[in-house]
């Protein structure tokens, strides 16, 4: 390595991170979305909530079984094209979303055109960039680009809502269609695909670090073959259950229904907008801390304090929901913040130290099971708001599955500590081995 590298100020490490959280803030709109634009468009149309959430939740199954697919694809053709595809798909189905008359177009757009694009980069993307780029700060640098998604709901959140009051919800779904636009230059033009395209090594890799050959073969088969090898393990099923609880918990019951459940209760829309806001800002405090964490303290602890602590928030919020805004529900919105995807690094770690070079795919699989959960949570809500007028029954419910995934994730075994990236084997992203350790 030259000395001119050796003595780079800035890794380049840290401008590929920084790409890479504008590239998640800009697919990051739609995620504030529907949940502003369900009722605009319940009042327009006389849809049910039934039918808006069913687009939810073609949208957040897509997001989810994506991933595992989005992690090989990344390892085959490189993290730059995936993801300037990506947002590209995204920008469009929320453009053409303006054309929606029926159900059914919002199935299309939001459900199958942005689920495809958001999927194709979401919380695997943030661990491929750790794994491929980084061998010190992994923690703290998927911290940081998971909160990317919590900085793009704030961003987009306030001015969605005022854009749908003020302009109606179509001007507010081409707001979301140029967020992520707007990025696709900053990524063709920064974004690299792994440090040997620079000619340079991992940040924090060893004097004897050497890149591992890149993947080859079709990238379903390696998506699959890891799935087939981490499904025999007891810990992979364990980190299942777990993040398909987070997803139902986060994405799918908060995300989509927290406006249209306050709205039940006499708040106004904007002002529920501006509390799930809220949330994302403390997201980006309680994700990038719980990253510095990580990278000190066993995850399984943390996941289970996670769970735990989201789980009595979730047993209270029916008592807090009001016309107005009053101390305890502040106080909710700003414990759940802390706690949303607080759970992403300590997984990601978790997947790394039991799989090994298999860890990134992987974490795609346990992904897709986050938005199985989502997906099965948002559309049950849908179901028991319209079936008893009210969602306390889906508050309790979800209060009751954190108790089940906080003893499940202090419960996982340990693996054998996976060998590090950058030690001689490269990016575990790069060369997903035959055999995960068993």
């Amino acid at each position: 390595m030259s000395t001119e590298l050796r003595t780079r100020r800035v890794h380049p490490a840290w401008i590929v991170a920084a790409v890479a959280f504008l590239a998640l803030v800009g697919a990051a709109g739609f995620r504030a979305a529907p949940s502003v634009l369900m009722l605009p468009l319940e009042e327009q149309f006389g849809w049910s909530r039934t039918e808006l959430s069913l687009a939810v939740t073609v949208n957040l199954l897509l997001y989810g079984l994506m991933a595992p697919f989005a992690a090989a694809l990344m390892a085959r053709f490189g993290m730059r094209a995936v993801t300037t595809a990506a947002l590209l798909l995204v920008g469009a189905g929320a453009a053409l979303s303006i054309y929606a008359t029926a159900p059914w177009v919002l199935v299309l757009t939001w459900g199958v055109m942005i689920g495809l694009g958001t999927g194709s980069m979401a919380l695997v993307f943030a661990a491929t960039v750790a794994d491929q780029w980084f061998v010190r700060r992994r923690g703290l640098v998927v911290g940081v680009l998971t909160a990317g998604s919590a900085t793009g709901q704030l961003a987009f959140l306030p001015f969605i809502a005022l854009l749908v009051e003020e302009q109606g919800w179509q001007q507010a779904s081409l707001l979301v269609a140029v967020g992520a636009f707007v990025v696709v230059p900053l990524v063709l033009l920064f974004l690299r695909n792994r440090p040997s395209d620079l000619g340079i090594t991992p940040f924090g890799a060893a004097a004897d670090w050497t890149p591992a050959p890149r993947a080859a073969g079709n990238p379903a088969r390696i998506a699959l073959g890891t799935l087939a090898r981490a499904a025999r393990r007891r810990t992979f099923w364990a980190l299942v259950a777990g993040f398909a609880i987070c997803g139902a918990t986060t994405n799918g019951l908060v995300g989509t229904h927290f406006i249209p459940s306050a709205h039940d209760h006499g708040m106004p829309e904007t002002t529920a907008a501006g509390l799930l806001a809220v949330v994302g800002i403390f997201d980006i405090v309680g994700t990038i801390a719980s990253g510095w964490l990580t990278d000190r303290v066993n995850p399984r602890i943390l996941l289970a304090v996670y769970y735990a602590g989201r789980g009595l928030g979730l047993l209270v919020l029916p008592f807090l929901l009001s016309e107005a805004v009053h101390p305890p529900i502040i106080v909710f919105v700003v414990i759940y913040g802390l706690d949303w995807v607080a759970t992403v690094p300590p997984t990601v770690a978790l997947c790394r130290e039991v799989f090994g070079a298999d860890g990134p795919v992987v974490f795609g699989w346990v992904f897709a099971a986050h938005q199985v959960g989502a997906a099965i949570a948002a559309t049950v809500a849908g179901v028991v708001r319209d079936s008893t007028g009210e969602y306390t029954l889906a508050w309790f419910g979800a209060a009751g599955l954190c108790a089940v995934a906080a003893v499940v994730s202090v419960s996982i075994a340990r693996g054998r500590p996976a060998a590090q990236a950058g030690t001689g084997s490269g990016s575990p992203v790069d060369a997903p081995r035959a055999g995960a350790p068993r």
